[in-house]
């Protein structure tokens, strides 16, 4: 068992009243590491002023995390099978939506990978296999309710 932990800040502004609901949903994330990150609401939640666009939202952090999730493990299959990789970019994407109970939910998350390969590259099979082990092992995956969609990139 292995135990993660990030400390979420949030203050409120000396000039919001806070029960008009018009307040900042800036916060921060810290990390164990000692990074920190600026976040907040996604501006398509709530909007502008008071959500922040170029923060990170919990939206976005979200699919990220299972993009490299899905990315760690997808190396150290191919690295187990032999085969070099150069690179690994992924344009990953959510669906927020309502569920069937009405909830707000991210309902998809397509993964969008485009790896390059050093000298020979997996077979169309070996390629399927890889994707496959990472997705049943990435421990993000296994905690979400939400579909998740692998569509590699060809190169």
């Amino acid at each position: 068992m292995h135990n993660y932990e990030a400390k979420v800040s949030w203050t409120r502004g000396a000039s919001e009243k806070f029960t008009d609901n018009r307040y900042s949903r800036a916060h921060q994330w810290a990390f164990d590491s000692g990074i920190t990150v600026r976040a907040s609401s996604s501006p398509s939640v709530v909007p502008l002023p008071l959500s922040v666009a170029d923060a990170v939202d919990p939206e976005e952090a979200l699919v990220a995390s299972t993009s490299s999730c899905h990315m760690l493990y997808f190396l150290f299959f191919a690295a187990k099978k032999g085969f070099v990789i150069d690179s690994y970019v992924d344009n990953a994407s959510g669906v927020l939506e309502k569920n069937a109970a009405g909830k707000m939910s991210m309902s998809r998350i397509t993964l969008r990978p485009s790896i390059a390969f050093a000298g020979s590259s997996p077979s169309q099979a070996d390629l399927d296999a890889l994707h496959h082990a990472a997705h049943e092992e990435c421990f993000i995956a296994n905690s979400l309710k939400s579909e998740i969609v692998v569509e590699p990139v060809l190169q």
